[in-house]
Order: C-alpha cells, then sequence, then structure tokens
C-alpha cells in the first residue's frame, strides 16, 4: 500500500510522463512519411514586416489530396517569405511558387529514406523513454529524500512506493512502445 502522503508525488510524476509522450507525438508529425500532412509545415517560421510568425498565422494551409500541401498566403506579398521560411525549415521539400499559393509536393518515399525516417522516429522514441526514466529517477530520489531527511517513510513504505513507480514507468514506457510501433508501420506503408 502506498503512504496517501505520496500521492502528489505520484500525479506530478505522471504528469510528467504524459508530457513525454505529448512531446514524442509532436515530434513525430514532423516525420514526413510520403502522404501530405498540415503538420509537416508546423515548425515554418515566416520572416515578415521584421518579425518572425509561425506560418499558419500568415497563411491557410490545405491538403486537396495525398501527395500535395497547398498554402495560400492572406497576403500575397507574403508568397517569397513563405518560400524562404520553408527552405529554412529544412522540411526536405522544394517549394513552388506560382504567384497565388505556393504548393509543396510530397515526392514517394524511397525504401532508404524510410529506414532513414524509422532511425530518426527511433531516436525520438528513445529520447522520450529517456525522459520518462529521469522522472522515475527524480522521483524516487525525492522519496529517498523523504524517509532520510524527514523520517516520513519507512523501509517498507520507500520500497512499496519504488515499486508502483517502476509499474508507473513500465506503463509509459510501454505507451512510447507502441507509439513507436504505429509509426515505424505508418513509414513503410507503401
Amino acid at each position: 500500500m502506498i503512504d496517501p502522503s505520496l500521492k502528489d508525488d505520484f500525479k506530478s510524476a505522471e504528469t510528467k510522463m504524459t508530457h513525454a509522450i505529448d512531446a514524442l507525438e509532436s515530434h513525430f508529425k514532423t516525420l514526413r512519411t510520403g502522404r501530405a500532412s498540415a503538420s509537416l509545415v508546423d515548425k515554418v517560421v515566416v520572416e515578415m514586416y521584421g518579425t518572425s510568425s509561425p506560418l499558419n498565422s500568415v497563411a491557410a494551409v490545405s491538403t486537396p489530396d495525398a501527395r500535395n500541401i497547398v498554402i495560400t498566403p492572406w497576403d500575397k506579398n507574403a508568397l517569397s517569405a513563405i518560400e524562404k521560411g520553408i527552405m529554412l525549415a529544412d522540411i526536405g521539400i522544394h517549394p513552388q511558387n506560382d504567384g497565388k499559393v505556393v504548393r509543396l509536393t510530397i515526392p514517394p518515399l524511397t525504401e532508404e529514406r524510410r529506414k532513414e525516417l524509422v532511425k530518426k522516429a527511433h531516436a525520438m522514441a528513445e529520447d522520450a523513454r529517456v525522459a520518462i526514466r529521469n522522472v522515475r529517477k527524480h522521483t524516487k530520489e525525492h522519496f529517498e529524500k523523504l524517509k532520510k531527511d524527514k523520517k516520513v517513510l519507512t523501509e517498507d513504505q520507500l520500497r512499496d512506493a519504488n515499486d508502483e513507480l517502476q509499474k508507473l514507468t513500465d506503463k509509459w514506457i510501454k505507451a512510447v512502445d507502441e507509439h513507436m510501433k504505429k509509426k515505424e508501420k505508418e513509414i513503410m506503408e507503401v
């Protein structure tokens, strides 16, 4: 049985582990999988009128089909700035400006590029696992400190808390693995 005084500590640890999963999902969205997705240009920043703005604040982004992203600026003078922002974001796609919109045509992925993207996804997943393990480490250190400094926890309570913390960690590591399998399947799909 977990000591009731540790409830907030567990809630905090779980929240931090959830943030690691959220960050992983966000990073996965930036991987190009051969299908057009508006999230591919989420990180594009456009320099206009002396300020930096996210692309979605200066233009509408749409995906009319599986291979194209169409960016329609609110101000036609922004076309070249949008093009430059896409090039600087280095998303691996060359923008095409027709004077009205900027088009990004997603080329089909080669087998080699798919394998590269899977490696990148594995690295992102490993970063998420490390973040989760760091949360476990810091929470465990906090429990040790509580036992040592304040004599709040007994040896048995500390062991129970650490066992429960490990179960929580295992749950979130498993979630990372599930996200990774899903992303790998999506990338390797032809």
